[in-house]
């Protein structure tokens, strides 16, 4: 595991933006570059990023195919809190990615465990994910694979934790009874069977999570804690969200960066 820590949000986001637009333009196979996409508050600064460095010219999405982590269930894509919505209003409006690219799950589809297996069938038909860049909840859970997600699991459908609602209802004029129940999710499996997965983690809130995460047992409590089984896994995060890491660690991280750049 890669463990990457910058000094605040911005220069987090500007180092992940810059690490995805090079592995974007170094991508020279006879195939689209294949990348994995969050919604939520943490990735929004890379898609600024990244936003602007395709209107500098600096990468194209032109051979990029996106498939996003998740959807609510039940709501429409013309909902305002849904992720179709967040992700066209974030990003896909903004660069030019062909429509036809762009995979998010259809949290409308009446036939939800249909929808789930035929999502993981057109990411390994274009032979699966090259990058998967996600965020973690406070709890650790990544995208809506909630504690105790088996972590082995694949697409489905997931049910939210009363906490998770709360913490979103923040979106949904602070009532967590408006916020759908249920979502339809990548796996943990899904995830692991990326090339490369870079998440990110900011906030003292997230500091539990990060140490999780890169200190302790792989366990199903912290899904996030599968990423110490990935031979790509990559870690950006800020200063504030080291705060429960231990000093041996943090220094181990920024030491072996500090060589990385030299």
């Amino acid at each position: 595991m890669r463990v990457v820590i910058q000094d605040n949000y911005e220069k987090m986001s500007k180092w992940a933006a810059d690490y995805i637009a090079a592995k974007i333009n170094d991508h020279k196979e006879d195939r689209p570059f294949v990348l994995g996409l969050p919604t939520g508050s943490s990735p929004i600064g890379v898609y600024k990023e990244l936003i602007k460095m395709n209107k500098e010219g600096k990468v194209s999405f032109k051979n990029v195919v996106t498939f996003n982590m998740d959807e609510y269930l039940g709501l429409p894509r013309e909902h305002d809190q849904s992720y179709w919505y967040f992700m066209h209003d974030n990003f896909f409006d903004h660069i030019e990615i062909p429509a036809e690219n762009i995979n998010i799950l259809n949290g409308m589809t009446n036939d939800p465990e249909g929808e789930c297996e035929r999502y993981e069938k057109k990411i390994a038909s274009y032979g699966g994910i090259d990058l998967f860049m996600g965020g973690i909840g406070v709890d650790g859970h990544l995208a809506f694979n909630e504690p105790y997600t088996s972590l082995t699991s694949r697409t489905g459908v997931r049910d939210l934790t009363t906490d998770t609602r709360i913490v979103n209802s923040r979106f949904f004029g602070n009532d967590p009874e408006k916020v759908p129940a249920q979502a339809l999710s990548v796996g943990i499996g899904t995830v692991m069977d990326s090339k490369e997965v870079l998440v990110l983690i900011s906030g003292h809130n997230k500091a539990r999570a990060l140490a999780a995460t890169v200190e302790g047992g792989v366990s199903q409590k912290w899904t996030c804690s599968a990423l110490q089984m990935h031979n790509g896994a990559i870690i950006a995060c800020d200063e504030a969200a080291c705060g429960e890491l231990t000093v041996d660690t943090y220094k181990y991280f920024l030491d072996i960066e500090r060589k990385e750049r030299l």
